[in-house]
């Protein structure tokens, strides 16, 4: 093979779900099982959310008892926070559930050797084919539909919609419909959660060429037909559905025309949205060639292939391409099969949220940061809502786990006083930012937003130490706490940063107005980091806080990624600290998030090795299914997007980096990746870039569309005389050749 392989194939169906080939399109999601005999897909939908009371939930109203917990951690009291708290128990966001399966069972296929099934990331189509039977799965990007074509001679099935999946409640209350149609038929399935009005109910309009069809409750029965088109919908709504409009809507996606095919009519449709943004950047390591003919799971066994590392970028970039629409990845994606997922399969945005997206910018995805900016700006009168209640303050405090509807901080403990993290603002918006930046178009929103945050600083930041500094107090490092003190503390790192880069961002979107001085000024009277006495930056600037070292999270390192706050050109003995902070940090409990923020930070400190390492920990320790979705922990134990959508973030750290005016080249390459290019990626200076290295030297080819200067830095760099310049002309081709590196 001349290149990378823009998909993935399996020898056999899928047997598990977390096996199942995926595709979606930011709404609906499906998991594809591929089985000639039993073919099922299951279906998923962002909205579908398990109402158990997080809908209603407030923020505590804890505003007035702030004073005097701010007196008592200041006064020395190391439990002060863990009274914080209107005495509720945990409870959890509401949890992402599965819709339905499509079952087509009882096929006439005859049992063969010849079975292949694959997904093909540049049109998202999931294919399987036995003999003369063939299965096509796609989620239209174009008309929000979930198209499923099943092709045989005489093919025979039975088609049902399940919703009896693992972990569905008993207690749903479900209703099936089958009405027999011109076209063929139309399913409905129907499911009401227990004690609400809430429900959502699936649609799907079979449309079968010749044979016969007939009604076999709760589904139909098909004989002797020659295909079998499926369209299926599922919404979530309350009350009654208006079943006939969702019917009426799927028969107008048909062509009018009996000589245009209604499959190759929304496939197009589909793909000419899809495959452009798919195919905007690329990598190719010089995978071997008969490595990258491999179906996954073998290749995941290999995880030191380059061919390994070219297929998980393709498929991360296509993943979180799918996932992304009206909101952005939840810890599984959009995708899963149980009712029972882990952490709710919520947002987690002290980390994991924020590490999924962490390409988008780079990897010329815009649709997967419109739909972050979705989630964050459909939540902001809960978020004021949360600054008012807790704090007492103007502006917005984000929370650290939403369902996707509910921004209200609500969930929090003793154990996890998630309440207290007042840095989540900035951090959700700092993709935002990086999003401007590359394209060159401030949004209004984005600034709007800023400016509150900083208006939030302006009334939280009251309290001071001896020497006239600002303090945040109580402030919070996720999920972390001293290893002498409780949770909530002073002065935790991330929290300083966070407040440092609000206000001067604030400052930055609105630069002609009285407010951006006041920001300046708060920022400048902030503490600054602390080295602890192992020469690592402290994970809590106040004196006395003990650092513990052995933690899956690494808030306390925001100011060097995704921050440029610290950076080995311009604070370079910071940039010490932190790397010796990265160096006598744990893995914990082997967390695939963990490893992967280790590596993002390692690229910005211009450690290959370190990368290299963090890579081992994933690639070695069986985190990948076959669908080449990932797990949270090694031997692929508990599904969670973490690892498949981060992965491409590392890959483009560890070779290219940017800042609005600066760019670095092969900063933190692993010698396991000695040659390749990698293509399309997006500056945030506001240029293309193309990459190719080798052990002679490499060339980067720069198209850019803005009129600047930008510092250049190499991994040849020695200080700062080393520091080049570039002058680039919008729509002129820049060419940089490199030596050795």
């Amino acid at each position: 093979m001349s290149g990378p392989v823009h998909g993935t194939w399996e020898p056999a169906p899928a047997a598990r779900w977390e096996d199942a080939f995926l595709s979606g399109n930011g709404r609906h999601g499906v998991m594809v099982f591929g089985d000639p005999n039993d073919d099922r897909v299951i279906v998923n939908h962002h909205t579908l959310v398990r109402p158990n009371g997080g809908e209603h939930a407030r923020p505590p109203a804890l505003a007035a008892e702030l004073p005097a917990l701010q007196d008592r951690l200041l006064s020395g009291d190391l439990t002060a926070a863990e009274t914080f708290t209107d005495g509720r128990e945990l409870q959890w966001v509401q949890p992402f559930h599965p819709a339905f399966r499509i079952c087509l069972s009882g096929s006439t296929t005859e049992a063969r050797e010849d079975y292949r099934r694959e997904v093909d990331f540049t049109t998202g189509v999931c294919t399987a084919v036995r003999g003369a039977w063939q299965s096509e799965v796609f989620v239209s990007r174009a008309d929000d539909v979930i198209v499923h074509r099943v092709t045989e001679p005489g093919l025979t099935t039975e088609v049902t919609l399940d919703h009896q999946l693992p972990g569905a409640p008993g207690t749903l209350s479900v209703g099936h419909g089958t009405v027999l149609t011109s076209e063929g038929a139309l399913l409905t399935l129907r499911v009401r959660h227990p004690g609400s009005d809430r429900a959502y109910t699936g649609v799907t309009l079979a449309v079968v060429t010749g044979g016969r069809t007939r009604t076999s409750l709760p589904g139909i029965g098909i004989e002797n037909a020659g295909a079998l088109l499926l369209l299926t919908r599922v919404r979530r709504h309350n009350g009654e559905p208006d079943v006939l409009a969702e019917a009426r809507a799927l028969r107008a996606l048909l062509p009018d025309s009996p000589d245009e095919d209604p499959y190759s009519v929304l496939l197009a449709r589909h793909t000419a949205l899809h495959r452009p943004a798919y195919l905007r950047a690329g990598l190719d390591l010089g995978g071997d060639g008969h490595e990258r003919a491999l179906p996954g799971s073998e290749l995941v066994r290999r995880p030191k292939s380059a061919a390994l590392l070219e297929r998980l970028f393709a498929a991360g970039r296509y993943h979180l391409l799918s996932a992304s629409g009206m909101l952005p990845p939840r810890l599984t994606g959009l995708w899963t099969g149980d009712w029972n997922t882990a952490w709710s399969g919520a947002f987690t945005t002290d980390a994991n949220l924020n590490l999924q997206t962490s390409s988008a910018a780079a990897a010329a995805l815009p649709e997967v940061t419109e739909a972050h900016a979705a989630l964050v700006h459909g939540q902001v009168d809960h978020w004021r809502d949360n600054a008012r209640a807790i704090f007492g303050a103007r502006g917005v405090v984000a929370p650290a786990h939403t369902d996707g509807e509910s921004g209200h901080v609500y969930h929090f403990s003793r154990e996890y006083p998630l309440h207290l993290w007042t840095a989540g603002a900035d951090w959700l918006l700092k993709p935002l930012v990086d999003h401007d930046d590359t394209w060159g178009e401030r949004d209004p929103r984005t600034a709007a937003l800023l400016a509150e945050v900083a208006l939030f600083y302006e009334d939280f930041l009251t309290r001071t130490d001896d020497d006239g500094r600002l303090v945040v107090v109580p402030s919070y490092s996720p999920e972390n706490r001293p290893a002498n003190a409780s949770w909530g503390t002073v002065n935790a790192a991330m929290d300083l940063s966070a407040a440092r880069h609000a206000l001067l961002t604030a400052a930055r979107y609105h630069p002609d107005t009285p407010e951006a001085g006041r920001w300046r000024a708060l920022a400048d009277r902030l503490p600054p980091h602390r080295t602890n006495a192992d020469g690592a930056l402290a994970e809590w600037a106040a004196p006395g806080l003990a650092d513990s070292y052995d933690h899956r999270h690494l808030s306390h390192l925001y100011g060097v990624w995704p921050l440029e706050e610290i950076t080995p050109y311009d604070t370079p003995d910071l940039a010490a600290a932190a790397h010796r902070a990265l160096e006598l940090r744990g893995g914990e409990n082997d967390s695939a998030h963990g490893h992967l923020h280790h590596a993002l930070i390692a690229a910005r400190l211009r450690d290959g090795a370190r990368v290299a390492h963090a890579l081992d920990q994933v690639l070695g320790g069986d985190f990948f299914h076959a669908s080449l979705m990932s797990a949270h922990y090694p031997r692929r134990d508990v599904y969670n997007a973490d690892a498949a959508h981060t992965l491409p973030a590392v890959l483009i750290e560890m070779l290219v980096q940017s800042t609005p005016d600066r760019l670095v080249l092969l900063p933190a390459v692993p010698e396991t990746c000695p040659r390749g290019r990698l293509s399309g990626i997006r500056t945030r200076f506001g240029a293309r870039l193309d990459l190719t290295w080798g052990p002679d030297g490499a060339t980067a080819v720069l198209k850019p569309t803005r009129t600047l200067r930008v510092e250049l830095r190499t991994s040849a760099d020695d200080g700062d005389r080393a520091a080049q310049r570039l002058d680039l002309v919008a729509g002129e081709d820049h060419v940089l050749s490199l030596g050795a590196w």
